[in-house]
């Protein structure tokens, strides 16, 4: 007997669901730093074992939008809730649990099983995490309460064995090797991405979006070009900063990351420039990947 289905990760910005992502998968495929809004894809990572394959999904932050980017993340967001075999509903011990309410609402309606993850137990008391399942529970009485530290690694193995056990028997949809549905250029970019977001204060980071012009791979050795988009003038300049520090900064950090995440030599050339409004372009959305047809 093989179990197979799709795991839909959905939650707030910033409470965690990238960390708990890369843990469950055991590859680091998803952004996670401590600033909110860092995922803007719905980023597939699979768990196989000899008899089922677990098919992840993380999705950004639910957000209000503000502009059209944020519009697209929400449609990530939401399609989640069309497509899952089993619903993790990610939390944390902060955030009120009637926050984003109407986002609530529709997982509520849901009838596949719901896993409520309470994450960052480890940064409160036993009462607190006490009261928040009580609470938890009267907002969705029919999911199951997994309280965890995904940075301390602690609860995950309880959450991959209620998820196996709640599959349906099918073959697996994807090949036993495969541990993501992205490009390696997708990748690139998103390290590079979250360097900018590690290194860049404000709003750069969330002005920025970089583009994989070349990706040439030998056995040993991979070549890389990419394009750092802006939306103005200056802040291509702080990307850039005084004679160009800043952006070599970033080109040895990416660099120095792209290696782990290969296991081969990296040559990465960056280059900076202005795409005026792009995240409220539907064109440059479309081009970038980010409007779902």
């Amino acid at each position: 007997m093989h179990k197979s289905g799709f795991v839909n990760i959905v939650g707030n910005p910033n409470v965690g669901k990238s960390t708990l992502m890369n843990l469950l998968v055991g590859e680091r495929i998803s952004i996670a730093t401590f600033k909110a809004q860092t995922t803007r894809h719905r980023i597939m990572g699979i768990v196989n074992t000899d008899d089922a394959q677990i098919v992840l999904s993380d999705t950004p932050g639910v957000v209000k939008p503000a502009y059209k980017l944020q519009e697209s993340m929400l449609q990530f967001s939401e399609s989640a809730l069309q497509d899952a075999d089993v619903l993790l509903y990610v939390t944390d011990v902060v955030e009120e649990p009637e926050k984003n309410a109407t986002f609530l609402a529709k997982v509520q309606q849901m009838d596949v099983p719901v896993l409520l993850v309470i994450n960052k137990i480890d940064l409160a008391t036993q009462d607190i995490v006490s009261t928040l399942i009580k609470r938890w529970q009267a907002l969705l009485p029919r999911a199951e309460v997994f309280p965890i530290s995904a940075k301390a690694k602690f609860g995950n193995q309880a959450i991959l064995s209620r998820i196996k056990a709640l599959l349906p028997e099918s073959p697996p949809y994807f090949g036993k090797d495969q541990w993501t549905d992205k490009p390696a250029r997708f990748f690139v970019s998103e390290i590079v991405r979250e360097k900018i977001l590690l290194y860049y204060d404000k709003e750069i980071p969330y002005a920025v979006q970089v583009a994989v012009e070349e990706f040439k791979e030998t056995d040993t050795r991979i070549d890389i070009r990419a394009i750092i988009y802006v939306e103005r003038e200056s802040q291509k300049g702080i990307i850039i900063g005084h004679k160009g520090i800043a952006l070599k900064r970033l080109g040895i950090e990416a660099r120095r990351s792209l290696e782990r995440f290969f296991g081969k030599k990296i040559n990465i050339q960056t280059y900076v420039k202005v795409d005026k409004d792009w995240r409220n372009n539907d064109r440059e959305l479309r081009n970038f990947g980010y409007n779902q047809e």
